[in-house]
């Protein structure tokens, strides 16, 4: 019985103790204008303030320890904005944080009350930077009567020495600062000083770190210049170019501490690798189009200089009513740094076949060519290609053998791929080919042009705007390739009109692809909260029989609402959307379902 006693007794005494250490603390600041510039900035620096609004109640010890740091922290936000003479009183209860040990905390703090007298706000007098490189951008702060704030001072002195760095000087640093305040006048004196250093060129690149890479494929693919003048730019190139090999986790291109012989600098790249090999999978879901599913494999190190083997495949029209089921099985190979270091090579070769509405294709393609990096927004390729195929369409059964030649230009400067709020992209192909047999020779031409622009930001607005242009010049209809053709309908093109429902009418009930295509697009994406957006869109597409846009062809829209929740991979993408006008549709309204915006 004495046991059981005890163990209640000590239950109870430890509810009360940590009931008491656990508290809601109210914290208000005083002494600067509410809701002004100031005061959000010292409320936002302020680890009191940030305990109040956290979901779990701080202790009394943890509100001492972060009353204690906070001193340290508003004097830095203080001198930050020019108060180089502040006054800071943190009160717990009545009592200064400062005189609170933190082992012997009150057993609970109801308030905390933060006092600021910034005292005089002082300005620049002299502001002098010296020796400065040509075309540096010199903070427009640091200037006689600005504000004499020390993230300038910062700020001044990285620019001044990134100015250097820019010109070859790697070794530029800060020689020397002279800062005095003169208080009766409230204002700073500030002299810096550069010490620029030689003008160095880049020494040969060392490795780290590879253990199935080779250390010369890094070095090629690099591509850092030796011998040329040092470039910060150049250095951060040279790690992009690693990077998006995809055989790293991490790459870090670091100076040596000395400079080299013949003022040269040493560079060392220091490489994590990826696990070479990893596989993915996907599903989109369309009431007309049905279930697509597709899987890759991939291997980012084939032969031991980053090369990449990608094979995938893909089954679609599951369950829809878009004719039959899609098959698709490709292999694609890419070698970086073939011909230089923004210059990789790229063989594929893929077995396709397409069992749509209006006709059906089943077809083999061999290409080889080479894909230029221009920069991180621009990319072009240039191909040479193989294509047989067998067709089945309303002019009959045909076989064909293409040489093809594949031309792009693809410029992306979207802030974010996955989901776009800012900026455009637009890729262009051009296919000119030669008929082998069962066709006639031509070009087919492609465009997708796509813009986007965010306003406000509490809930902000984006409008999407999406424009594809097609053609095809040189055979006819019936002599064209049946799967070069175009047709409008569905989640890549119009929204709420079936699937490939638009094409050229030949009568009869006999439809076929046309040689013109045109189809616009427009979204506008509300955020209601950080995980959900909705979307309203109208989407507009025409065909026509002619090799370019005349106005004989057809068209037909469609509008509606979307759904979006955001993850880490993209937004989950849910449209529902209804036919608004072109031939009549047999069904009312469509649902498209993926990952990702629609464009």
């Amino acid at each position: 019985m004495r046991l059981k006693i005890l163990i209640r007794a000590g239950a109870a005494g430890l509810f009360v103790s940590a009931a008491g250490f656990l508290s809601a603390a109210e914290v208000t600041l005083k002494g600067v204008p509410v809701g002004g510039d100031l005061y959000q900035t010292l409320a936002g620096g302020s680890l009191l303030i940030e305990q109040s609004s956290a979901e779990n109640a701080a202790t009394s010890q943890e509100i001492v320890a972060a009353a204690q740091a906070d001193y340290g922290r508003l004097l830095a936000v203080l001198y930050d904005a020019g108060y180089f003479g502040p006054v800071i009183t943190i009160r717990l209860d009545g009592i200064d944080a400062a005189a609170i040990p933190a082992v012997q905390a009150p057993r609970q703090i109801a308030h905390a009350q933060i006092t600021v007298d910034t005292g005089p706000q002082f300005r620049f007098d002299k502001a002098r930077l010296t020796p400065v490189a040509a075309g540096t951008d010199i903070p427009e702060g640091f200037a006689r009567g600005k504000t004499a704030s020390l993230s300038v001072l910062k700020d001044t002195v990285t620019a001044g020495v990134d100015g250097w760095r820019a010109q070859g000087h790697a070794k530029a640093t800060l020689a020397a600062q002279n800062l005095s305040a003169n208080h009766p006048d409230r204002t700073v004196s500030a002299d810096l000083r550069l010490a620029p250093g030689p003008k160095l060129r880049f020494g040969g690149l060392q490795v780290a770190g590879n253990k199935a890479v080779r250390t010369q494929r890094i070095v090629d693919i690099a591509g850092l210049p030796v011998g040329e003048v040092y470039s910060p730019e150049e250095l951060r190139l040279a790690a992009g170019r690693l990077r998006r090999t995809g055989a790293f986790n991490a790459v870090a291109l670091t100076e040596a501490e000395q400079i080299g012989p013949d003022d040269t600098l040493p560079v060392t790249a220091q490489v994590t690798e990826s696990l070479p090999r990893r596989f993915g999978y996907g599903a989109e879901l369309g009431t007309q189009e049905g279930l697509t599913l597709s899987a890759f494999w991939l291997h980012r190190n084939f032969f031991g200089g980053a090369e990449r083997l990608r094979i995938a495949g893909e089954i679609s029209g599951i369950g829809g009513d878009s004719g039959g089921e899609d098959y698709s099985l490709s292999a694609r190979f890419e070698r970086p740094a073939t011909f230089n270091e923004d210059t990789d090579f790229y063989a594929l070769a893929k077995i396709e076949q397409l069992d749509e509405v209006n006709f059906f294709s089943r077809q083999l393609d061999l290409e080889a060519g080479i894909e230029r990096i221009a920069s991180e927004e621009r990319t072009y390729t240039l191909g040479l290609g193989l294509r047989r195929a067998k067709t089945r369409d309303a002019f009959g059964e045909n076989r064909y053998t293409l040489l093809t030649l594949p031309l792009s230009a693809e410029f992306d400067y979207r802030d974010n791929p996955l989901n776009a709020t800012d900026g455009f992209y637009i890729k262009a192909g051009v296919t000119p080919f030669l008929a082998i047999s069962g066709a006639d020779n031509g070009l087919r031409t492609s465009v997708d042009a796509r813009a986007y622009r965010t306003f406000g930001t509490a809930r902000p607005v984006t409008f999407a705007l999406r424009g594809q242009l097609g053609s095809v010049y040189g055979p006819d209809l019936s002599k064209a390739p049946a799967d070069y053709l175009f047709y409008s309908g569905g989640g890549g093109t119009v929204r709420g009109q079936a699937y490939q429902a638009l094409g050229v009418d030949l009568g009869g009930g006999n439809v076929t692809g046309g040689r013109s295509f045109v189809a616009v697009s427009a979204e506008a994406r509300v955020a209601v909260s950080d995980s959900f957006s909705v979307v309203g869109f109208v989407d507009g597409g025409y065909v026509g029989a002619e090799e370019f846009y005349d106005g004989t062809g057809e068209w037909h829209s469609g509008a509606g609402l979307g759904l979006r929740y955001n993850t880490g991979i993209g937004p989950i993408r849910v449209d529902v959307a209804v036919p608004t006008s072109g031939p009549e549709a047999k069904d009312n309204y469509q649902v498209y379902i993926g990952i990702g915006q629609s464009f």
